[in-house]
């Protein structure tokens, strides 16, 4: 049972340290620009003591917002992010770095 438990424990860390990255196509305009965007989450860090804590975001997080953007509805989707995402503090994270909370 305890050998069970430590390799849950172990699956849950990894899956969390190494999440498989998305992508999100943005088109723009009339459609003549498409832009991909790379989703990982772990490139948010920088936004999580913001996020945890409701203080001002660094000048980092707020970059990684706006290039993430496109990316929030699928990590508000997932389990292990959707409980930061639809805080309070992250929608004061979004609004403190000009970021629309989007509507999923």
């Amino acid at each position: 049972m305890k050998f069970t438990t430590a390799v849950f424990i172990v699956f849950v860390i990894g899956a969390m340290m190494s999440p498989v990255p998305t992508r999100a196509t943005v088109v723009e305009g009339s459609g003549e620009e498409v832009i991909n965007v790379k989703c990982s989450a772990m490139g948010l860090s920088s936004c999580l003591p913001a996020m945890r804590s409701g203080h001002a975001p660094s000048t980092d997080c707020c970059t990684k917002l706006k290039e993430q953007e496109t990316c929030l509805c699928s990590y508000i989707k997932t389990p292990l992010y959707g409980s930061y995402v639809r805080s309070p503090n992250a929608h004061k994270t979004l609004e403190a770095c000009g970021v629309p909370y989007p509507s999923c």
